[in-house]
């Protein structure tokens, strides 16, 4: 226990020291809405892309959020990376606005998915196969969208591309990235921990929906952040071909998703030994931007956390942090594969 407390302790250093070397923010951000087609049925599927730009600084209030970004806003000139951002079960990709912002301040374009089917206002596909190969499919349609985008698309080094997962897009995530998902993994969670009801809502059986879908991985993808990510449909074998390095951020008192058969096992057992940073006191919601005081009353749940967390100064980290990794991982994409290979 004393050496994985001062693991923490050392992680923990490390983020400041990175907050610490980041470059002053010098772009405002610009919000582009994209749309695209939905591989599983052809229908309409929503995005928002963040970038960074040269005009003024500016904020929307966009579904009760307030996002740090101007719609139609000029593209700072040069070449940046580009992150994937897939939500949470039944979540929204505003939720992490302010993560999409920081990092589009940094110099990344953020392109952030509404999955259909499994968002705030739709959870028709909650609980599917559909759901669970769909998402990926969702998302790899997105990049190719993005480098198609008639505005983004100059402006975006196509060889370097990451994915930001939170919850189940962090399950999204590993998909991508070559996972192999195992649903049996999951009924037997549910018979062990049948009280969780979030994992566990069909009875951990899923809804076989479309037989014809299976994981699909994009080789287009080079690093991964992954936040309190659902991960338990995956073991050891189920992981072995996801070689790209991550960054794994939980909470020790997530109350939805359990840390010792999500974050914890899934960094025991990828084959790049991944960066993981276990948050002290935080729970599930912790990784959702900082609310101000209409959210706190209207999603109380989402906005509060347990005393001595400091939502705010955990996202500067977080933020901070996870510009560096992508900056480290992403601008030689070829190196963190030979890593991953040795």
């Amino acid at each position: 226990m004393r050496t994985f407390a001062a693991f923490l302790i050392l992680g923990w250093l490390g983020a400041a020291s990175v907050a610490n070397a980041e470059p002053a923010q010098h772009w405002s951000v610009g919000l582009h809405r994209m749309v695209f087609a939905d591989p599983l049925d052809a229908q309409p599927v929503q995005a928002l892309a963040f970038y960074p730009s040269t005009g003024p600084e500016r904020s929307s209030r966009i579904d009760g959020y307030r996002v740090a970004a101007s719609e139609g806003a000029p593209v700072a000139i040069g070449r940046y990376p580009l992150l994937m951002l897939s939500h949470g079960n039944t979540g929204t990709p505003l939720a992490l606005h302010d993560l999409a912002s920081a990092l589009a301040r940094r110099g990344f374009v953020v392109v952030a998915v509404t999955h259909p089917g499994d968002n705030a206002h739709d959870h028709s596909r909650l609980g599917t196969l559909s759901n669970l190969y769909g998402r990926p499919l969702q998302i790899s349609a997105a990049i190719t969208a993005s480098l198609d985008d008639p505005l983004l698309a100059p402006y975006i080094r196509g060889e370097q591309v990451g994915m930001i997962g939170y919850s189940a897009g962090g399950e999204t995530a590993l998909i991508l990235s070559g996972a192999q998902p195992d649903p049996e993994r999951l009924r037997r969670y549910c018979l062990e921990r049948p009280l969780d009801a979030d994992a566990c809502k069909t009875n951990g059986v899923l809804i076989a929906d479309r037989a014809d879908l299976s994981a699909e991985a994009d080789p287009r993808i080079h690093a991964l952040l992954l936040m309190a990510p659902l991960s338990l449909m995956f073991g050891r074998h189920a992981l072995a071909q996801v070689k790209v390095p991550a960054l794994i951020y939980s909470g020790d008192q997530d109350q939805l998703v359990a840390v010792d058969k999500n974050a914890q096992a899934l960094a025991r057992k990828l084959p790049v030994t991944p960066n993981y940073r276990l948050l002290a006191g935080a729970g599930h919601f912790v990784f959702m931007a900082p609310c101000d005081d209409e959210q706190r009353q209207h999603m109380a749940m989402l906005c509060n956390d347990p005393e001595g967390v400091d939502r705010e100064g955990i996202h500067l980290s977080l933020q901070a942090e996870a510009a560096h990794f992508f900056s480290q991982t992403l601008s030689r994409p070829e190196r963190a594969k030979l890593t991953a290979d040795q």
